[in-house]
């Protein structure tokens, strides 16, 4: 880490005895980074995730502007409602379901938290609910999607997290959120997106495995999504791509508003001074061996008083497993940003 990112880092706040420390064989980052997702860890999870899951209640939410997003709303059963509740923002390609969501919100709701569980457009079983596509600029939506949740449960503190994508989208909601009528307590991010021009460099550059896997769950989505229009799209053109890059550019040029690649990348770039109106406290987990997200964009972030970033040596791409079963560091870590003791 150079020096630059060293003195960004000072503020982090972090106490030694919650500082990252996974045993060796887990330390590799692409482990880190591809254990949290692969699937045979679902029943495992779908065991500590049954009380979150049992009483989940799908909702279709009224965005504005005529969009829809469908969420999952996990409360308590007691009659007084839980202090706080807590949405939750899956990584791009993900879903409510994705299995690091879940991670977080069943731990989570162990400890007294109500949890909603948003899916952006287009993700999860959604992509019927509206016939323009997702990209990563669409934050109106989402403020108006927390802002609809805070309406409906007015009594509860509304705080959010996200990872990677989502944490992006967490940290952009924070810094909007009194102009748009929303009384935030705080946003975490965990591993979020700081400069996407550099994550797609990374993409592309990188192990050929992240790219090939975030190709093969958009390509799936894009089909899905033809098939439900297939009076608005022919995807033709950009399934036939091996390059997150093309297949990006091919989309803003002929189905969005942006003039080209770089603007669109500059509309949900979070660094500079994207973040500098934060009024509420912003936290950012990240690994400095993250292998999506380069650590050296940490020093481009705006010098507020109200972000904060906590910086482990270890911890791949939203991974921060320090055992095959049970709740993540990063689990914990949110949890006590968020305010809450261990039980």
């Amino acid at each position: 880490m150079n020096d630059t990112i060293a003195a960004t880092l000072a503020t982090q706040d972090a106490p030694a005895s919650s500082q990252f420390a996974p045993p060796g064989w887990l330390a590799n980052p692409h482990v880190q980074s591809i254990l949290p997702s692969l699937k045979l860890r679902r029943p495992l999870l779908a065991r500590r995730a049954r009380k979150l899951l049992a009483c989940a209640e799908e909702q279709i939410l009224d965005c504005g502007d005529g969009v829809r997003l469908l969420g999952h709303y996990s409360r308590h059963a007691e009659q007084a409602p839980a202090k706080d509740l807590i949405v939750l923002l899956h990584g791009w390609e993900g879903s409510a379901d994705s299995l690091y969501v879940l991670s977080l919100g069943s731990h989570l709701f162990e400890r007294g938290c109500d949890v909603f569980r948003l899916n952006f457009r287009d993700h999860g079983a959604s992509h019927h609910l509206n016939q323009d596509i997702f990209h990563s600029c669409r934050l109106d939506e989402v403020l108006g999607a927390v802002r609809r949740i805070q309406q409906q449960h007015p009594q509860q503190r509304l705080s959010v997290a996200g990872f990677s994508l989502g944490g992006n989208f967490a940290l952009r909601v924070a810094a909007r959120a009194p102009a748009a009528g929303i009384r935030l307590e705080r946003a975490v991010a965990v591993c979020p997106v700081l400069r996407p021009h550099s994550t797609m460099d990374r993409l592309e550059s990188g192990p050929y495995i992240y790219q090939q896997y975030f190709i093969n769950k958009w390509k799936r989505s894009l089909r899905m999504k033809q098939q439900l229009f297939p009076q608005a799209y022919d995807f033709s053109s950009i399934l036939a791509q091996r390059s997150i890059r093309t297949m990006t550019q091919i989309l803003v040029e002929r189905y969005s508003d942006f003039p080209d690649l770089d603007a669109y990348l500059n509309g949900y770039s979070i660094v500079g001074d994207a973040l500098s109106s934060l009024a509420v406290p912003g936290h950012i987990l990240v690994a400095l061996d993250d292998p999506i997200i380069p650590s050296r964009d940490l020093q481009d972030l705006a010098n507020s008083p109200h972000l904060h970033i906590e910086a482990s040596n270890n911890g791949g791409h939203c991974g921060f497993m320090d055992r095959l079963n049970g709740e993540s560091w990063a689990d914990r870590q949110v949890a006590r940003l968020l305010g809450l003791k261990d039980q």
